[in-house]
């Protein structure tokens, strides 16, 4: 499937009540509690970015616990809901754009980026992306990752799932937490895996 007609159906889809039953379906109300739970894990949020926000089931579960959140989504009308349903805090920036092209010299502690990779159109573009995220994670800072997994995902349509996208981030991040949640259907299985950006410490010589 080419990526406008992968961006068209998000859209269709955005259009029903409840999208990809992220509200009603007890697995995703699971895998937004694991998602909130390792989230907070190491106490207030200064700054958090999320990265697909769908229609703001799991920024709503966020905005409360961060002093500011950014959200960035490549379907406004996906910003559009999300903003509408998180209208009672004034500390979310909201930002239409692609996550490979989305920069900003600001560092976010925390970074959460679930269900989206796998939407990018090659490896080459996944990579980017994930290069992209970390130079926006301070050091120290943790990132939040979540897919369905690799068979999954590509019996969708798609190119890689959890385990591709996690080999990438451990090459760089380290490995916190990694959690497995599982439904009733066969779709119903994703991995979320919380990294830490390593503290980097310069030497300097004395010469």
């Amino acid at each position: 499937m080419s990526q406008n007609k992968k961006y068209q159906s998000l859209d269709l889809e955005l259009a029903s009540d409840d999208p990809w039953r992220l509200d009603g379906n007890p697995f995703e109300r699971e895998r937004h509690t694991q998602m909130l739970r390792l989230s907070l894990s190491q106490g207030v949020i200064t700054h958090a970015l999320e990265v697909g926000c769908a229609a703001g089931a799991f920024t709503e579960k966020l905005a409360p616990h961060c002093e500011r959140l950014t959200v960035v989504d490549v379907m406004p009308r996906a910003i559009g809901r999300a903003c509408q349903r998180t209208k009672r805090w004034s500390h979310i920036t909201w930002i239409a754009s692609d996550i490979q092209e989305f920069s900003t010299p600001e560092l976010f502690d925390l970074i959460v980026v679930a269900e989206v990779l796998y939407y990018l159109e090659d490896m080459t573009e996944i990579r980017a992306a994930i290069r992209n995220l970390v130079q926006m994670l301070a050091p120290g800072g943790h990132l939040l990752f979540g897919s369905a997994r690799d068979a999954a995902c590509r019996r969708w349509g798609h190119v890689a799932g959890a385990e591709s996208v996690i080999t990438m981030l451990n090459e760089t991040l380290i490995e916190v937490e990694r959690v497995q949640c599982q439904g009733q259907s066969v779709n119903e299985d994703c991995l979320l895996v919380y990294f830490r950006n390593p503290v980097r410490v310069s030497i300097k010589s004395n010469c």
